[in-house]
């Protein structure tokens, strides 16, 4: 063979006495393949210096050095919403120490998903971390047929089987309600996310356990159900004033909503906080600029996305096995309650 052809899937094939397809199933890390000819097919890609991709760059350590951070949202979405950019920075941070590559994948479509899919079949990535997980998202447990090791923002639901870094979303909410309540405040409505993810289920929940120890009757008419966009807020707080016009303090499970039903109570003329407090969730940067700034709930979101980067990479490069982490959270006290 000349020196200046690379070699090809052919070449370590016919090297090691072997077929194409077995040296592909060597490559992908397939257990389809008896000792004796992955020994063979590993020796002959030695030998020829075989390089055709990460993949097969990562045979010797079985790693690539990269890792992928799936979001399965849309680019306005990861554009506007500061929760995202916080933990894009988390993560970066803590792989930049690691020398290991990041992957920004957004996973919009059927189309996109089949991508991811021949990513992680092909192992293109050494593990992946997922965020906006809801309930019966799929994607996890392929993620974990495929033995890929995995780290969610948040969690599916209570019984979570995989790694996940979440907030304490219950007990945020909770502190932000209790507020609200020992302001003097009677009638506290509540935006919640979409309700088929674990953490809007959990702020709203924290919203009913603040009720509960104010021995304060918590009425259905008072949730109203968002999707965590700003615009989401401004319609939730549309239909809550419909339904309720004597509430009088409302909680955001986001900020962004927060932002939202702030914009809707000013347009119905209702002052801040005289007639409605409100209080958001996240503590972004938004919380401090709006007229007047925010009472919010603090999460560590950088906190969150780098602690999500070193379990993986403490389950890829060490063998560690899975972890689950609730970070705490922190009632941050403003003008708008």
């Amino acid at each position: 063979m000349s020196g200046n052809r690379r070699p090809t899937i052919k070449t370590v094939a016919a090297r090691a006495g072997v077929g194409r397809t077995t040296v592909s199933r060597v490559v992908n890390g397939s257990e389809l393949v008896s000792a004796d000819a992955r020994a063979r097919v590993l020796a002959a890609i030695k030998e020829l210096n075989y390089v055709p991709n990460s993949v097969a760059r990562g045979l010797v350590t079985n790693r690539t050095n990269a890792v992928a951070l799936v979001i399965p949202e849309s680019e306005s979405r990861l554009g506007s919403e500061p929760f995202f950019a916080a933990l894009i920075r988390g993560v970066s941070g803590a792989l930049a120490d690691s020398r290991t590559q990041l992957q920004l994948m957004l996973v919009r479509d059927q189309a996109e998903r089949d991508q991811l899919t021949e990513s992680v079949a092909t192992r293109r990535v050494d593990g992946v971390l997922l965020v906006s997980v809801h309930s019966k998202d799929r994607l996890p447990g392929m993620l974990e047929e495929m033995g890929l090791p995995t780290v969610l923002a948040g969690r599916r639901d209570a019984g979570e089987q995989l790694s996940y870094v979440n907030a304490d979303n219950a007990g945020g909410a909770t502190a932000a309600v209790r507020h609200l309540l020992e302001r003097g405040r009677r009638r506290v409505a509540t935006i919640t996310g979409p309700l088929d993810m674990d953490v809007s289920r959990n702020r709203l929940a924290g919203w009913h356990t603040a009720h509960r120890e104010a021995n304060v009757p918590a009425s259905e008419l008072l949730v109203e159900e968002g999707d965590f966009t700003e615009a989401s807020g401004t319609r939730a707080m549309r239909s809550l004033l419909e339904r309720a016009p004597d509430l009088d303090a409302v909680f955001a499970a986001s900020d962004l909503m927060a932002v939202g039903a702030l914009t809707e109570l000013k347009r119905q003329k209702r002052q801040v906080p005289r007639d409605v407090a409100v209080a958001g969730f996240e503590d972004s940067v938004l919380a401090r600029h709006t007229s007047p700034p925010l009472t919010t709930v603090r999460q560590p979101v950088e906190e969150l996305g780098r602690t999500m980067a070193r379990i993986l990479t403490d389950i890829t490069q060490h063998g560690a096995p899975r972890r689950q982490v609730t970070l705490p959270t922190e009632l941050v006290v403003r003008e708008s309650t």
